[in-house]
Formats: C-alpha cells, sequence, structure tokens
C-alpha cells in the first residue's frame, strides 16, 4: 500500500552506543531533544533500545513507550505496518542496536520505505565504527569501501578476502569490513593467511569504549605478533601505502 498522500512526519535516525558507559561523549544534546519527543521506534534490538533510552535519563516512561521489532528477520510488509503511524502524522525514531542506523544494519529498510513513502528523514550525529576506524588507521580516506560482513563460509571469506585485497592494489581504495566478534580471531588468521605481507592491514578493536586500541602495520609485522580479539567488537581495514 502507497501512503504517499499522508505523508506529514518524520523518521529519525537514532544512533546507538559503541561501548557501554559512553553516554556523555558519544551522544549529542539533539539525540536526547529528539527522543524526548517521540513515543513510537523501530529497533534492531528492543531490549537494548529501552535500555539506552533508560540510560539517558531524560524522564522518558518507557512502560509508555512503543517498539517495534526492525530485525534483519523482518519483513517488508510487517514493517511497512509497524510504520503506519509515520505515514498518517506520527514522527518515529530508528534505533540501531549499535552505532548509527542503515549502515550494515536492517534500518535501511525502513528508510527505504519512508523514502517511497515521501516522509523526511533526519539523521542524527553519532558514534559510526567504521568511519573512527577509517580516521584512526592511517589508510587512504579519499576513497575506501565499506562491505560491511564477510561470508561466514571459509573459502568465500577468503576469496572476498583476495577480492578487497586486489581493489586496494588496483583501485588504491581502502578496504573495510567486520564480521561477528565471535569470528575476529579466524578472520584475523584467514587475513594473515591471505594477503600479501606487505599489504597493510588495521584492527580497531573496543571503539569509544576505555579498551580501545587500534593498530596498522604491514601484514609481515601481524604475523610476527599474538593477539586475541575473541568476542570484542572489531572493524578490520586493509590498504597500502
Amino acid at each position: 500500500m502507497n501512503y504517499r498522500s499522508q505523508n506529514k512526519a518524520t523518521l529519525y535516525l537514532i544512533p546507538n552506543l559503541l561501548a557501554e558507559d559512553t553516554i556523555d561523549k558519544s551522544i549529542t544534546p539533539q539525540v536526547k531533544e529528539v527522543i524526548l519527543k517521540l513515543d513510537i521506534f523501530l529497533a534492531e534490538n528492543i531490549k537494548s533500545a529501552r535500555r539506552f533510552i533508560s540510560a539517558l535519563k531524560i524522564g522518558k516512561n518507557i512502560e509508555e513507550l512503543t517498539f517495534c521489532e526492525m530485525s534483519k528477520r523482518t519483513s517488508e510488509d510487517d514493517l511497512m505496518e509497524a510504520m503506519e503511524p509515520l505515514f498518517f502524522g506520527t514522527d518515529m525514531g530508528v534505533i540501531s542496536e549499535a552505532g548509527c542506523p542503515g549502515v550494515a544494519d536492517p534500518g535501511a529498510l525502513a528508510v527505504k520505505i519512508a523514502h517511497e513513502n515521501n516522509n523526511r528523514i533526519v539523521p542524527l550525529v553519532g558514534p559510526s565504527s567504521f568511519l573512527m576506524a577509517l580516521m584512526a588507521s592511517g589508510l587512504n580516506g579519499q576513497a575506501f569501501t565499506f562491505h560491511g560482513y564477510l561470508p561466514i563460509d571459509k573459502k568465500q571469506r577468503q576469496h572476498a578476502i583476495r577480492l578487497m585485497e586486489k581493489n586496494a592494489r588496483q583501485l588504491q581504495q581502502t578496504q573495510i569490513f567486520m564480521d561477528t566478534p565471535y569470528r575476529n580471531n579466524q578472520l584475523l588468521q584467514d587475513l594473515l593467511k591471505t594477503c600479501s605481507t606487505s599489504t597493510y592491514l588495521c584492527v580497531a578493536v573496543d571503539i569509544t569504549s576505555k579498551n580501545e586500541w587500534i593498530k596498522t602495520m604491514p601484514v609481515g609485522m601481524w604475523k610476527k605478533q599474538s593477539h586475541d580479539f575473541h568476542k570484542r567488537p572489531a572493524v578490520f581495514l586493509i590498504g597500502v601505502e
């Protein structure tokens, strides 16, 4: 169903924390002001969204708010049904589980639907792990590609790594990607086995947290060291000099 004739409201894209206890340094006053005036939220993870709003301490009664799930399992039809208040004039918010909505995140579908129905879209400033990792990597920030999550299958993942390394060299593009935290060590080993020793690898771990750790060096140097990134949120980047 198309609701274009009813398009009066705004969909706010609300960034969430990358690490616990970082509200004061990661969340802007604008985010708090917007959340204060909203009562309906699309959330990748409802439990974490409720916890995030409670932690802001802005006086919202969580029990009076409406949260609709917006995960990778949510169909477009179900999401459109959840977004009906937006189509009929009620502002809504999209909250990612971590970082900015719409980037390696199911929130992109909600934004697509809102555009198709001629609603206003407002992205709010907040922490983005892949952009912060790129900033700190020392690799090319003028030309880069963000791939999101790599394939789970080992052969497919290694093929993707070889292709990214080729593009990094031929196109002079920084390649940015990630995996679920419990597969970080396997991904690191695949990178060290697959990439040339001269290729630069950056690993950015626990961005914004007190345990934040970011390092860039050639693959050959990575092979001489031992690191454990198991279950730690990480962003990986490869590039050339």
